[in-house]
């Protein structure tokens, strides 16, 4: 391994430092006291200079074995970012051109005793510009992002991170760096390149079998021949197979057939069972060249892409089925986790991963303007049952389509399939990102007339390329081209559909900032809602590690500078306003930090409120639409401190969006909801079996801790994995039952409860806007806190019903059983898992309690 310290310079060899590998310069130069840390205020915007200047990597190394002994040696590396001349002992070996693609050189006739390695970067910048420049024939927009994102130019002439240039969410920090493992290999005979493994049920013979597919680089000039033995010791299955092994690039795919006698236990998602797997070794054992072990984990599992008519309503329908069992898709959008991917280590995969399966959460889409993710992020969603989507690597633009950018693409494709198929987690492949839809609604103004050159290389790169490589490497799992798509409605139109937001077929991406997220009416009755969002700020404390204090105001300079997103800020205050009262406190930190905790509490109860509306169409056909049966929220994750659409801040802390969503997607819910003023609650389950319930409706008025009314409906059925309506009562009449009450001065919690501690969250339905409550009271909240084994209790107690109560810790590491509540007893008991050693003292000191009525 060439991991390590290399000597790094920049063009004119006036800054020379030590950088670590993998790494980038960004962090290279931070960690050697440099330049401070590049999310700190504006710093984005005052080291542009790294990025426009070109660095060298550069080491020596010893190699430590006989050069003689070896038929052939490599350089390989895993990634590197992005345009670089690699060089061995002053020769060139090669040039790179593609952050996804991994490089290996012959080096067989250069190696020495010791050796000299360069790779000369180019800035990714200058680079893009300069393909834009030479591409003559017509311009491939955007050739710019907004100025509001403070990005750079011509993303989409390099395949490298789109968001690497800005974007809505993120900063401009085009990095340069080896990214990803770099070695020197050297061998006889034959060398194991791609190893994987998919699973099929084979429904005739009623059998599972596994497809194992090996990539060599043979280096003998004649076939090897040689057998190969499967063992998966649990399932008593043991095969072995004669092989022969062809010059060049030899693969030989196997199928295992799994003893019948075993019984399979397949893999499933969060919340609909286990994620079993099973130990597997793989040798080969060749006539030449020793024998290779390969130890890896067998995972069962299928997956289908139903999109069929539905009775009752035009167009197709579009939904998973796993292991032949539709599941309603709960989740998010994956992000890349930090501009600076040395930076995201295995604790901060995990911390988010985690973090969304707490949440109920059984998927995330890996959008396509980030990076594929390091094998450990799709290890632990293999571990914890979280499916990915996952787009390739286009988004928000058009690409071009010379023969050196194709060919790139498909090196990068076919090695990313190679590297990823094996991961059960993965249930979808899909081109791009919105690009269909910028065609189809002409996003970059392109003149009629030029569309069809558009469209023919819309179809020639994610179609006959990008398809045809998936179809090939990968029959185990669906793929379809764009996102939002029409699916199958798309493919009849020629892969570009007139509508691709229509309701009737595919997956929709839906923003909407200036209508009243409350009122669900605005939200389409889609089949798939594959993007949703709404804006927040993070907590102060995430921001106040990277401001100073003049920055702390909702109006500073630092905060238009933060918020990449054309009038975010104030379209935030517009959406509080509907609802809450604005802040007008005299005290400008006060202010600032009530301003924040509302856009959180908004952000919280728009996505409540629209997924909400998701989750009970599932089972309903209206006026032709419904049968919603995924709900992926934009976004999941920040990539650094900023407003954004994400439910968890850079660094992991959950906003209150985080803890609305494991509500919101809890596998028992019901869910209420108002038309014409009469109140439908609906039983919205992701449970195997029907249960029968007892629905609790109770109705408090805001100025008492005592229920107005209370009723409790029993044997209610709430079908398995479905969404029936199982409450509506006129709310004149349920004004009247519950004498005193208007919509203004109460309000509504309900709750499902079944046998042997089935019970879902209780959720709440507001009557009115609470700026217009009545009898909200100024209430005193406390908490006590104590350590019970590794966790710690808050015991909260009020004098008052208390709206969107939220604990906040600051910057002690962890999360709450529970926040952002509406208490309306006395006392509850919140549990928090801290991640990092902490103490009663220390939770006490840093604990901050707000709720509504804190709010001046």
């Amino acid at each position: 391994s060439l991991r390590g310290s290399w000597r790094l310079g920049n063009g004119n060899g006036s800054v020379v430092l030590r950088g670590e590998v993998p790494g980038c310069v960004h962090t290279a130069l931070h960690r050697r006291g440099l330049i401070q840390d590049p999310y700190y205020r504006f710093n984005d915007v005052m080291y542009r200079w790294i990025s426009l200047d070109n660095w060298t990597y550069s080491r020596t190394f010893k190699t430590p074995f006989d050069i003689r002994k070896w038929q052939k040696v490599n350089l390989v590396f895993e990634g590197v970012d992005t345009v670089a001349q690699i060089l061995i002992n002053n020769i060139t070996l090669g040039r790179t051109d593609n952050m996804f693609n991994r490089y290996s050189f012959d080096i067989t006739s250069v190696i020495k005793e010791v050796n000299f390695v360069e790779v000369r970067f180019l800035s990714a910048v200058s680079y893009a510009a300069e393909q834009s420049r030479c591409h003559k024939a017509y311009s491939i927009p955007p050739a710019c992002p907004p100025p509001v994102q403070k990005g750079e130019c011509h993303a989409n002439f390099i395949r490298k991170e789109q968001c690497s240039f800005s974007w809505d969410w993120g900063p401009s920090f085009p990095t340069q760096g080896i990214w990803k493992d770099v070695r020197i290999e050297a061998y006889n005979h034959y060398h194991l390149i791609y190893f994987s493994l998919t699973s099929f049920f084979v429904k005739s013979a009623q059998q599972w079998s596994l497809e194992i597919e090996s990539i060599f680089d043979v280096v003998s000039s004649k076939p090897i021949a040689g057998l190969v033995t499967v063992n998966i010791p649990k399932l008593q299955t043991q095969q072995t197979f004669g092989v022969k092994l062809q010059p060049g690039e030899g693969s030989i795919v196997l199928l295992v057939n799994i003893n019948k006698s075993s019984a399979v236990e397949a893999w499933w998602p969060n919340g609909h069972g286990k994620q079993t797997g099973y130990n597997m070794t793989t040798t080969f054992i060749m006539e030449a060249g020793y024998q290779i072990e390969k130890f890896s984990k067998a995972y069962f599992r299928t997956v289908e892409l139903v999109q069929e008519p539905i009775p009752g309503s035009p167009g197709l329908s579009f939904y998973f089925k796993i292991n032949g069992r539709p599941i309603f898709i709960k989740g998010s959008n994956w992000i890349p986790a930090d501009s600076f991917q040395d930076r995201v280590t295995y604790d901060t995969l995990w911390l988010l991963l985690k973090s969304a399966a707490d949440a109920n959460m059984n998927a995330l889409r890996v959008w396509g303007g980030g990076v594929y993710e390091q094998d450990e992020f799709y290890n632990i969603c293999d571990e914890i049952g979280i499916m990915i989507w996952q787009d390739f690597m286009f988004a928000c633009a058009l690409y071009p389509t010379d023969q050196n950018y194709l060919e790139s693409v498909r090196a990068e494709v076919s090695h990313q399939v190679r590297r990823l198929k094996s991961h059960p987690s993965i249930i979808l492949w899909s081109g791009n990102n919105e690009n269909e839809a910028a065609i189809a609604s002409n996003w970059f103004s392109i003149p009629y007339a030029d569309r069809e050159v558009y469209i023919k290389d819309y179809v020639l790169l994610y179609v006959k390329n990008i398809r045809e490589i998936v179809l090939t490497e990968d029959k185990s799992r669906p793929f379809i081209a764009s996102s939002p798509t029409n699916g199958l409605e798309s493919v009849k139109e020629g892969w570009l559909s007139q509508n691709p937001y229509d309701t009737h077929y595919g997956d929709t991406h839906f923003y909407d900032y200036s209508n009243d997220c409350w009122n669900w009416t605005v939200y389409p009755k889609t089949r798939f809602a594959s993007e949703y969002g709404f804006q927040s700020w993070p907590s102060f404390s995430t921001i106040e590690k990277v401001s100073s204090t003049e920055d702390w105001s909702y109006t500073s300079n630092f905060s238009l500078h933060r918020q990449h997103h054309e009038n975010g800020n104030d379209q935030m205050l517009q959406q509080i306003g509907h609802h809450f009262k604005l802040p007008q406190s005299t005290d400008p930190i006060k202010k600032f930090k009530d301003t924040i905790y509302l856009t959180q509490v908004m952000q919280a109860q728009c996505i409540k409120t629209e997924t909400e509306f998701y989750r009970f169409s599932q089972s309903e056909i209206i006026k032709g639409e419904g049968h919603t049966m995924g709900a992926l929220y934009w976004q999941l994750n920040d990539i650094w401190q900023a407003p954004s659409w994400a439910s968890l801040e850079y660094g992991g802390k959950w906003k209150l969006l985080h803890y609305f969503a494991q509500n919101f997607f809890a596998p028992l819910l019901p869910v209420a909801y108002e038309d014409k003023d009469v109140l439908y609650i609906y039983g919205v389950s992701d449970l195997q079996a029907e249960h029968k319930l007892t629905l609790r409706v109770v109705v408090h008025a805001w100025s008492s801790l005592e229920p107005v009314c209370t009723l409790a409906k029993d044997s209610v059925t709430v079908k398995a994995q479905s969404a029936v309506l199982i409450y509506m009562e006129s709310i004149n009449n349920l004004l009247e039952r519950c004498r005193n009450c208007t919509r203004k001065s109460c309000v509504i919690t309900f709750c499902l409860v079944g046998e042997g501690g089935l019970q879902s969250p209780t959720n709440h339905h507001f009557l009115s806007s609470l700026k217009d409550a009545v009898g909200l009271e100024k209430t005193h909240l406390s908490a006590s806190v104590s350590q019970r084994d590794d966790v710690y209790i808050f015991v909260l107690q009020t004098t008052a019903i208390a709206p969107f109560v939220s604990l906040d810790v600051g910057r002690i590491k962890g999360r709450f059983s529970d926040n952002g509540f509406l208490m309306t007893e006395k006392k509850k008991v919140v549990v928090f898992y801290p991640w990092e050693p902490t103490s009663v003292e220390e939770l006490e000191e840093s604990l901050t309690l707000t709720s509504l009525v804190d709010v001046v």
